[in-house]
């Protein structure tokens, strides 16, 4: 786990590069976000594409306001992080106007990224910026998320837009140099950690889960995106976002924050889009002579073997597949909404159109469109 590897062996054309909330706030916020487009810039002028994600929609709202605390109710979140994000990508527009670069604002919701058909477009959105040399700046939408469609923080969402885009490299900046063997807040001996090969239960223990004042993720949030993108075979840096050239110091080989290892990549396209779901949108229940077909035989879910519907979702979404003891069998897409599962539940393919007045397709989820649970750890 301690020893590095170099990165300057490996090409990264394509880089995701996240922005913390802390790193761009306080008294030197300005300074660093100025700093950080110049690496932005000295990366693109080397032929490498990037996409920026960037908190600090509610920090600037904040500032903008003159408040010392953000708000405890959601609204009051809402209407904070609509005030500050305007003023957040004026100040990007501005910082990137000095190397002639252009800005495009995207904002997202984990809903947006968990329909199959939004997540597609979004990507093609993308595409077509870096095609035009635009740099595209991602945000949660803070504006209009509730609990049920937010992806946790933006840690999380860099690690799905990393897999969206196909990037060659994750790198997350923030108020923290590295990892730690334990939390250098409440442990001042603690030694950073330069290189992790793989993101386990171990790693894992090593991170507090309390962010700062103005964020909303910690460690254990930045653990969680590095081993989301190492699923996609996509290393991660995580990198002082308060260093002016971590960026090209990290890049050129210097020891400088903590690499974790991209590792080979254990599925696509679907798969991974599933692995990565920030939330599926329900739940079956199937019975033990399904649950064994879909653990080991490769088997599609029939209508048969479901025995109970949880939640609204509706046609091409996805669910999560459960035993009878409400263990985790998978994720899938289903073929049927919620409603129309409920009603043809353990019954026999040729009765679907009977009882529908119509049949999309024998199976309520296609053995093609399913991920095992054993899959995704």
């Amino acid at each position: 786990m301690h020893g590095r590897l170099p990165l300057t062996a490996q090409t990264h054309r394509r880089l995701v590069v996240k922005v913390g909330s802390a790193v761009l706030s306080g008294p030197q916020g300005r300074q660093h976000q100025l700093a950080i487009a110049a690496q932005v810039a000295a990366l693109r002028a080397e032929g490498r594409e990037v996409v920026l994600v960037s908190s600090g929609a509610l920090a600037t709202g904040m500032q903008k306001l003159g408040l010392t605390e953000k708000p405890k109710s959601m609204p009051g979140k809402q209407a904070l992080a609509a005030v500050g994000q305007p003023t957040l990508m004026l100040l990007w527009e501005q910082a990137f106007s000095w190397y002639d670069l252009k800005v495009a604002q995207v904002l997202l919701t984990a809903e947006d990224l968990a329909h199959r058909h939004r997540y597609l477009n979004a990507r093609q959105t993308l595409e077509t910026l870096l095609a035009w040399g635009i740099v595209p700046i991602i945000n949660e939408n803070d504006t209009v998320m509730v609990e049920e469609i937010k992806f946790g923080d933006n840690d999380q969402l860099s690690a799905l837009i990393a897999s969206l885009v196909g990037a060659d490299l994750l790198i997350l900046l923030s108020d923290i140099e590295a990892l730690y063997e334990a939390d250098p807040r409440t442990h001042p001996e603690a030694q950073p950690i330069p290189y992790v090969e793989r993101v386990d239960a171990g790693v894992l223990r090593m991170a507090g889960d309390s962010p700062n004042r103005v964020g909303t993720g910690g460690m254990k949030s930045k653990l969680l995106a590095a081993e989301k993108a190492q699923a996609a075979g996509i290393p991660t840096l995580l990198l002082p976002g308060t260093r002016p050239q971590s960026i090209a110091e990290a890049l050129q080989g210097a020891p400088v924050g903590t690499l974790f290892a991209g590792g080979q990549r254990r599925y696509s396209g679907r798969k991974l889009w599933l692995y990565q779901l920030p939330k599926p949108q329900g739940e079956v229940v199937v019975d033990a002579g399904a649950a064994k077909a879909l653990r080991q035989g490769g088997a599609s879910l029939l209508p048969a073997g479901i025995l109970e519907v949880r939640g609204q979702f509706g046609v091409g979404e996805a669910v999560r597949c459960l035993d009878e003891q409400g263990n985790l069998i998978g994720v899938g897409l289903v073929n049927y909404s919620a409603a129309e599962l409920t009603r043809i539940k353990r019954r026999k393919t040729r009765e679907i159109e009977a009882l529908l007045g119509y049949k999309n397709t024998d199976e309520a989820i296609h053995r093609d469109y399913f991920a095992l649970a054993s899959e995704l750890e």
